[in-house]
């Protein structure tokens, strides 16, 4: 074999890159031998219709066939072996012609039944600079439904891991320049040191890196498909020169947010300054990578009582001194109501069911407030939340408080029904509670790029406000919340619990809010279960660090 040939043995077949120069042209050589050319690659796989599932001995002829035909540029044949012609066909072409891959070297690994793993060795060159690239991943063999051959059951990771539906991999010279995210103090924001704000960190330079003087270089890049979401650098060909972009973040309490979500899986966490709305920090551990901590839609169950609250003492219709029945279950709109392990609190005050998350003695005021609008009006005109314009720097989704009747209402009283949040709305409405004051959440100043922010309508009542803190006060310290509060010093706290049902789900979603000083956190973690169990922890520690 040609001496700059490199190659891969795998059940002994060789993979081998040919010359030393070119895109990667690959000859497959059997125990029979082959054209060191390449010009003959034994790429065939058996044409014949087949039934049942792939053999293991097809997905691995299947297998090196399309790896010979995409490391050889052959976009067409490796196109035809797989499940969509069309979008595996415009990849492997693009790989060449728009990622600018001009070698690349592919070394199957160990097979597993139908699925086969590969290493990647590339060299990416743009206008005579050339950075290698190197990275894993696999493809998986499947019969096709009309043609009976073994296919690869085309994915675009199958040309990236990072790659998701309808993106591409893209290399040039980026639209926006670099940035350089400095926290509030000037400490630099990486994604290295800080892994989960990547995204948060693409976003910022997508908006801002074209107003703030950097200069662009040259990259590799994943093109996202929706228009508006961030670019992901995967590689940098030559450096430009970012421009600094100060954040209000906390690099503190960032690192204490990336170290507690690492503990939960499908876990997100948000850290704001009540007095002022500034984000101090904000974390996810997701498979995904969704920002769910600032993008996620899902009910935030008890903790929402928060606002309940507020809105009933606001109406005079409960006061935390005044008796509220918690009994075992009460019924609303058709629909009957239960408390956590059926418990009641007999002569329980309206401040001890709070503190207790007691869904009953919520439910039972409906009747009372008699106004299908109260809560969606409370949240909007006092907590800010539903008005849909909420503009904190990068992408966010505000919380949603729908109108309600019936059964409906009674479950949005108790955070259930069509009510949405995600951290960053519950720990703005803790901030409110705890302030008074409404202040949209901001990641950046609203002086870089002029944006409006959003306003309440009217401030919370000096009363509302007193007793809502008085009464997150008690969960803190003797409540639901008092186990995962006891780490966090200092009398002036509050909390509160909460746990969502999903559908499907085998636990519910764990949350967790709490305020310590002019420090406000949320959190909440996917089928976490019981909203102190996992989700608070996490916010303990952030109000620790802050």
């Amino acid at each position: 074999m040609n001496g700059a040939a490199k190659g891969a043995i795998v059940g002994g077949v060789f993979l081998a890159m040919v010359g030393g120069a070119g895109y990667g042209v690959y000859a497959l050589v059997g125990d029979g031998g082959g054209d060191e050319d390449g010009k003959n690659a034994d790429t065939a796989v058996t044409a014949g219709k087949g039934s049942g599932p792939v053999t293991d001995k097809e997905a691995a002829q299947t297998a090196k066939a399309f790896l010979a035909a995409w490391a050889a540029g052959d976009a067409r044949a490796a196109a035809e072996l797989t499940n969509n012609v069309e979008a595996a066909q415009s990849a492997v072409a693009d790989y060449r012609a728009k990622a600018y891959v001009s070698k690349a070297v592919i070394t199957p690994g160990t097979q597993t039944g139908t699925t086969i793993p590969f290493g990647v060795a590339a060299e990416v060159t743009y206008e005579g600079t050339s950075k290698p690239l190197a990275y894993e991943s696999k493809l998986t063999v499947v019969r096709g439904l009309t043609s009976g051959k073994p296919l690869v059951d085309w994915q675009p990771s199958v040309i990236h891991p990072q790659l998701q539906k309808d993106e591409k991999l893209r290399a040039g010279a980026p639209s926006a320049p670099p940035v350089k995210a400095v926290d509030r103090s000037g400490e630099e924001l990486s994604a290295e040191k800080y892994p989960s704000l990547r995204p948060v960190l693409d976003q910022l330079r997508q908006t801002y890196g074209g107003k703030t003087g950097g200069k662009t270089g040259a990259e590799l890049w994943i093109e996202p498909a929706a228009q508006d979401a961030p670019k992901r650098t995967l590689l940098t060909l030559v450096e430009g020169e970012p421009s600094t972009l100060k954040t209000y973040l906390d690099a503190k309490v960032q690192a204490a947010a990336e170290k507690a979500v690492a503990k939960y899986p499908e876990s997100s966490v948000v850290a704001l300054q009540s007095g002022n709305g500034h984000v101090l920090a904000v974390a996810n551990n997701r498979k995904d990578g969704f920002n769910a901590a600032m993008e996620g839609r899902r009910a935030p169950g008890s903790t929402m009582k928060v606002v309940t609250a507020a809105m009933l003492i606001d109406r005079g219709k409960a006061a935390a001194d005044k008796p509220a029945e918690c009994t075992k279950d009460a019924a609303w709109g058709g629909r009957t109501f239960h408390n956590l392990n059926n418990f009641e609190l007999p002569g329980a005050n309206f401040a001890t069911s709070f503190a207790k998350s007691c869904n009953t003695a919520f439910i039972k005021q409906i009747d009372d407030v008699n106004d299908d609008s109260a809560l969606a009006k409370e949240a909007r005109e006092v907590f800010g939340l539903g008005l849909d314009n909420w503009k904190t720097g990068i992408r966010s989704t505000d919380g949603q408080v729908p109108e309600a009747k019936g059964a409906e209402a009674a479950a949005e009283y108790i955070g259930q029904g069509r009510i949405t949040m995600n951290p960053l709305n519950v720990a703005s409405f803790t901030a409110t509670a705890r302030s008074g004051v409404f202040h949209q959440p901001l990641l950046v100043s609203p002086e870089l790029d002029g944006r409006p922010i959003a306003q309440a309508a009217r401030q919370m009542k000096p009363s509302v406000q007193q007793q809502l803190v008085r009464m997150m006060r008690l969960t803190a310290t003797s409540g639901t919340a008092a186990q995962a509060m006891s780490s966090v010093g200092g009398s002036d706290k509050g909390a509160k619990t909460g746990s969502a049902e999903v559908d499907g789900a085998g636990s519910p979603d764990s949350w967790f809010t709490a305020y310590s000083g002019d420090v406000a956190a949320a959190a909440m973690v996917e089928a976490g279960g019981h909203g102190g169990d996992a989700a608070g922890p996490l916010v303990a520690a952030v109000l620790n660090a802050s």
